[in-house]
């Protein structure tokens, strides 16, 4: 009797709920589709850039919860006792970045970068803030600059509830780990809608040539805007008769886009803040144009062992860094992988029910093929 009922009791929690019965949904270049001219790097994802970590916590408890958090750690190591040099850009300003200012100032990054939901960015700011002060060599820290962005998953997510809580942040943090990365609706991406269709998380990689310095640059978007879609230059949303503004001049177009860009490359904060203008164009590529209540930021850090502040340098610090005039390959690169990750999250999303009984559709994968052939992207 005892062995029927483990069987029993395996088969329930294997069995898959409403929630996790689409199978598993293509990247984009398993369509047959690649986004510009340069490769991408084994894994096209964000992880491609080497000691670049990531780790999710994902939330769906009952009928309301449709939430999570994201954590990209460009380093594995104390963040504030070897700091990297980073930037921000703001698109368009709709939107809570948390630690912006201090980024801004000083060019530089000393925590994890979270993403989550529009009302949980404090509870995941104190989360990281915990974990940075339980680290070894940090004792005597009384300052802590916390990065947290967000977009509004309100429509499948109870986003009142607040369901994200500093400990989930913490969790994401030690879950964040090299390799694949996931895609869809996982992490800060759970709940999220991305023109019309459900968004999510999304991540690409490009490597420059050996010609153009073998430079990475990877990327990790959070969807969750609107406008009309296209796919490698098909009109998707048109096509499909779902788009901002088709039913009424006041159709909403807004929501906002979170995209995280890393490299390897040796860039000062003032590089980075013109490769994380360039990850902007991405969204008009893909159909946005960054609308009123759209809040669209990038944040753009260098892994370059030659650019970290650590806490025992030296007074003066030599300066090193790429060339102004080398920088376009990594313009385009940005762009490229920005383009690319987008697509990701929309193409490994799945149907999301959530709050009120809201059912978000993923984007249609037959529809969608057939377009991409009648447009000649793909055989």
């Amino acid at each position: 009797m005892r062995s029927t009922v483990l069987v029993l009791v395996a088969f329930l929690m294997l069995r898959p709920t409403a929630d996790s019965q689409t199978p598993d949904r293509p990247r984009l270049r398993d369509l047959g589709v690649e986004i510009g001219v340069f490769r991408p790097g084994t894994l096209n994802a964000i992880t491609d850039v080497p000691s670049v970590r990531v780790g999710h916590v994902t939330l769906m408890e009952g009928e309301n919860v449709r939430t999570g958090v994201t954590a990209i750690l460009p380093h594995g190591g104390n963040l504030f006792q070897e700091k990297v040099p980073g930037a921000a850009f703001v698109g368009n300003g709709f939107g809570k970045l948390v630690g912006f200012t201090q980024v801004d100032e000083l060019g530089q990054i000393e925590t994890p970068i979270l993403l989550t939901n529009t009302l949980s960015v404090w509870d995941v700011a104190n989360g990281i803030v915990d974990h940075m002060l339980t680290l070894p060599g940090n004792e005597n820290v009384r300052s802590i600059n916390p990065v947290v962005g967000e977009t509004n998953d309100g429509t499948l997510n109870d986003i009142r509830g607040r369901h994200v809580k500093r400990t989930d942040a913490v969790e994401a943090i030690q879950r964040a780990q090299s390799g694949p990365v996931e895609e869809g609706a996982v992490g800060a991406g759970t709940g999220t809608i991305c023109f019309g269709w459900k968004g999510g998380i999304g991540t690409s990689s490009r490597v420059l040539p050996p010609g153009l310095g073998g430079f990475t640059i990877g990327v990790l978007v959070q969807t969750n805007y609107g406008g009309i879609l296209e796919i490698a230059g098909v009109p998707v949303g048109k096509e499909l008769g779902r788009y901002s503004y088709r039913d009424r001049l006041r159709y909403p177009g807004d929501g906002s886009c979170m995209i995280v860009v890393a490299t390897d490359a040796p860039l000062n904060t003032h590089q980075l803040k013109r490769v994380a203008k360039r990850a902007t164009l991405a969204l008009g590529r893909t159909g946005s144009a960054m609308s009123h209540g759209s809040g669209d930021y990038v944040l753009a850090f260098s892994t370059s062992s030659d650019l970290r502040t650590r806490a025992d340098a030296e007074r003066v610090q030599p300066s090193v860094r790429l060339r102004e005039d080398d920088l376009s390959p990594l313009f385009q690169a940005v762009v490229e992988a920005t383009e690319e990750a987008i697509y990701n999250s929309l193409l490994k999303a799945k149907n999301i029910k959530g709050v009120q009984g809201r059912e978000i559709e993923a984007l249609p994968l037959e529809k969608t093929r057939d377009l991409l052939r009648k447009y000649g992207k793909i055989p």
